[in-house]
């Protein structure tokens, strides 16, 4: 399950706002050496099918489908998971193409991670940011990527706005 996990932030996060600029850690050489360090092939298919892969479950998880479900419906398409009897139990395998295998993975990964932390996955709160997060906090109110950068920034903020008044 944490595999899982930190596949899917890996790839949510790989777009992030970084002093007001937007990059994308997809792109170039950079996009496909990150591709392969996550088990992927790295070829300019791979990475062009991760970046939309990307976008639609960034889509989903801040709730504005607009079509991204079928873009991950798409990406399973051709997916077939064989199950695997081995003496530690079942070991579920995925056939698909190689270069189709890590978008299908994080597919699979978002799915394992919304059924494991229902209503958790989310994005940061500061509306400058655009990474996500799966809130473990116990009451399950987590609201920011990381306290220390995005906490600590809207609740300076807060506490500034208040002492104005």
């Amino acid at each position: 399950m944490l595999r899982d996990e930190e596949l899917l932030l890996n790839v949510l996060n790989s777009a992030p706002v970084i002093e007001g600029a937007p990059t994308d850690r997809l792109e170039g050489t950079a996009g496909r050496d990150l591709a392969r360090s996550w088990g992927g092939t790295g070829s300019a298919d791979e990475v062009a099918r991760l970046r939309r892969a990307r976008q639609a479950l960034q889509a989903v998880v801040r709730g504005e489908d607009g079509g991204a479900t079928r873009e991950l419906a798409g990406i399973l398409g051709d997916a077939v998971r064989t199950p695997r009897v081995t003496p530690d139990g079942v070991v579920w395998e995925l056939q698909v193409p190689e270069d189709d295998r890590l978008v299908a993975g994080v597919v699979l990964a978002w799915s394992s991670v919304i059924a494991e932390f229902p209503g958790r996955l989310r994005p940061c709160a500061n509306d400058e940011c655009s990474l996500f997060l799966v809130d473990h906090s116990r009451p399950g109110t987590a609201k920011w990527c990381s306290m220390a950068v995005c906490g600590n920034r809207m609740k300076a903020r807060t506490h500034a706005r208040r002492a104005q008044n």
